[in-house]
């Protein structure tokens, strides 16, 4: 997995227009890396990120993780930047550690206009003895959605490798539209939006709305 997140950060990481940042998570969200175009600060840390072992975890009460908590942590860093904002987020969807819900983590995002690339992938041993793997699928799935991103499942078939290609291709291949609504907003709303094409062989994906502020 880190291998692939420098591979894919070294083909799409533009050093005079493109920032990243990096987050870890477990039983904590933990900001490993502010904005930063290097390189070689992205391969530093990527390979100083230490994944605890199953036995730490339980120890520590992490039957989960942080992960709503790392997606909101995400946004207000990207709240204040301009152009293109993406989470790119890897987890098995399973959360019982951190301080903001589903909602509140969706929130944040659509507040921050960052859409959400939802990464999933599980990890059978871990949850063996505990009924199960608990269902993540649907809620990556729905912060995907609901913020305009995409869902990808890590599969046999469907590689980390070729997840991020994917993702690069669309980073690549996005589009801005604009407009001025109708109706001024008196207060923070939420507005429901809906986009379509004219084009039957074509499809539109985008987020569920957005956050209109008094002018």
């Amino acid at each position: 997995e880190r291998a692939a997140a420098f591979r894919f950060l070294n083909q799409v990481l533009r050093e005079a227009q493109d920032l990243v940042f990096l987050i870890q998570f477990d039983t904590l969200a933990r900001v490993r890396l502010g904005f930063s175009n290097s390189r070689a600060q992205l391969e530093e840390i990527l390979n100083d990120i230490d994944t605890p072992t199953r036995r730490e975890l339980r120890a520590s009460g992490g039957t989960g993780t942080s992960c709503f908590d790392a997606i909101a942590s995400g946004a207000e860093l990207l709240k204040t930047q301009s152009g293109r904002k993406a989470l790119i987020v890897l987890s098995d969807g399973v959360d019982s550690s951190s301080h903001h819900t589903l909602p509140m983590a969706i929130e944040a995002a659509q507040r921050a206009d960052a859409i959400v690339y939802a990464v999933y992938f599980t990890d059978a041993g871990f949850y063996a003895g505990a009924g199960g793997i608990p269902d993540g699928r649907a809620l990556m799935s729905r912060i995907a959605r609901e913020t305009g991103g995409a869902f990808y499942e890590v599969t046999r078939k469907l590689t980390i490798d070729q997840i991020f290609s994917l993702i690069e291709q669309e980073l690549r291949n996005q589009y801005s539209i604009g407009f001025e609504p109708a109706r001024k907003a008196g207060f923070p709303s939420f507005r429901n939006t809906q986009l379509t094409t004219g084009r039957r062989d074509h499809g539109v994906r985008t987020g569920v709305g957005y956050w209109g502020w008094p002018v």
